[in-house]
């Protein structure tokens, strides 16, 4: 493997995949804004939904689906291609058959949510608004395994084409459907625009590239589930365990003031944002690490991952730099309530800080899901949130008074632990034994 080559694939391949990921990110919050106009009631039900729905759908789909990274990318490097086909249908029937109880918890979410929330006009509407989601659950999983399925044949910019497409027609129909319908009109715009992005994903497999690995509907996708479950539930874990962490930091703050949450959320909204991109570098170098490792090339696996820790390293640097250097103007994109921005801007420099740690561990779970190691991955991500970041964070914050600064400082402590951690596993992994089991897994 030639050196300049894997950076300019791995350059070729993260970049259509950061704006699928920053697209995703936008449909998420693109309702929030336009519901916001209908008032203080209606923003606090629908933020509580979508909440909800990421901690117990969307992290739980995606989740899962990264065990494709493993099967899919595995079995088109050993050149068995109508397996990735086989693989993506029996991931998305697993999906789809786990989701039913998570559909069941969406549409009687109201005696759940009463628990955490007491007044009953919002509990209502979240649970409208949930029930809505309901519907758009299918889509949004065939669409996240569909990525998967034709990242593995290394074609990244089909999930780009169709976001480029609905994120415009998801705008313009939550302004509508608001307008005709009221609060109603947003998640029957998010549903819509899920199985538009289904459809449309299969229609560039069909009509324009990655039908190779497609042998048609088989049976064998109900059967043979325990070697892929083996993989998808650590995923779930390793995805599920950083939602949640960011949203019991979220209730942390909510205990300082209205002013700190508003800060925790500007600091969250841009750590996400930015997340997105080291995330799309994660995710192509996993695919690339992958192949050569289902076709048994131990060399050009080790070269690939020697590469990924350079870029990890340039992108950290880059990304602490951009954050201190416009700490304020990323903040004003947010509020221009002076307190706010002060708060924020207080705590920026712990993010930039916190970018250094958090691309390493990002870029090394690549990798991890690409050996097929994703329980290494869930063990240690549950370990560095939950025995490390949030009682750090719960010390500092309230013991020691830092509040939102002690938050992000507690954090970054646990995800700084994760990145070396996860860097170490997979600096001393046994390449003999993990292409033996891609080779197993493959047969």
């Amino acid at each position: 493997v030639a050196v300049k080559d894997e950076v300019l694939n791995i350059a070729r391949s993260a970049l259509p995949l950061s704006i699928t990921f920053f697209f995703e990110y936008l449909l998420a919050v693109n309702s929030l804004f336009l519901i916001g106009h209908l008032g203080s009631k209606e923003l606090g039900s629908a933020s509580l939904a979508v909440v909800t729905f990421n901690i117990t759908g969307m992290a739980v789909f995606e989740g899962m689906a990264t065990s494709l990274d493993t099967f899919c990318s595995q079995a088109f490097g050993a050149r068995k291609y109508y397996k990735v086909g086989l693989y993506f249908q029996r991931c998305s029937v697993m999906i789809f058959t786990l989701s039913i109880p998570i559909l069941m918890i969406w549409w009687w979410s109201k005696p759940i949510l009463s628990y955490v929330v007491k007044e009953e006009e919002l509990l209502d509407l979240t649970q409208i608004y949930l029930r809505i989601l309901c519907f758009g659950a299918p889509g949004l999983i065939a669409f996240e395994t569909g990525k998967r399925f034709l990242q593995a044949q290394r074609i990244f910019h089909a999930s780009t084409y169709v976001l480029f497409i609905c994120l415009p027609l998801n705008i313009v129909m939550n302004y509508f459907f608001i307008k005709l319908w009221g609060f109603i009109g947003a998640p029957i715009a998010i549903v819509v625009t899920y199985w538009l992005m289904a459809v449309l994903l299969l229609g560039y497999v069909v009509f324009v590239d990655g039908q190779q690995c497609w042998n048609g509907l088989s049976k064998r996708a109900l059967r043979h589930w325990k070697p892929m479950l083996k993989l998808a539930l650590p995923g779930l874990v390793m995805i599920e365990s950083e939602y949640l962490s960011f949203e019991i930091l979220t209730i942390m703050a909510s205990y300082f003031g209205t002013d700190s949450l508003a800060a925790q959320s500007i600091i969250s909204n841009i750590g996400s944002l930015w997340y997105q991109f080291p995330f799309a570098i994660g995710c192509a170098i996993s695919t690339r690490v992958a192949i050569y490792v289902g076709s048994g090339s131990q060399r050009s696996s080790r070269v690939s991952v020697r590469i990924a820790f350079a870029v990890a390293a340039f992108t950290s640097l880059f990304s602490f730099l951009l954050l201190i250097f416009f700490k304020r103007p990323l903040t004003l994109m947010f509020t221009s309530d002076p307190h706010v921005v002060e708060l924020s801007v207080k705590s920026m420099p712990i993010l930039a800080i916190n970018q250094l740690g958090d691309t390493f561990n990002i870029i090394s779970a690549g990798i991890l899901r690409s050996q097929g190691r994703q329980t290494i991955g869930s063990y240690l991500n549950v370990f560095a949130y939950y025995v490390v970041a949030l009682p750090v964070s719960y010390l500092l914050a309230f013991h020691y008074k830092f509040e939102i600064t002690g938050l992000w400082l507690g954090l970054t402590v646990g995800v700084t632990i994760l990145g070396i951690s996860e860097t170490i596993c997979v600096i001393k992994s046994n390449w003999n034994q993990i292409i033996k089991e891609a080779l197993e897994r493959n047969e």
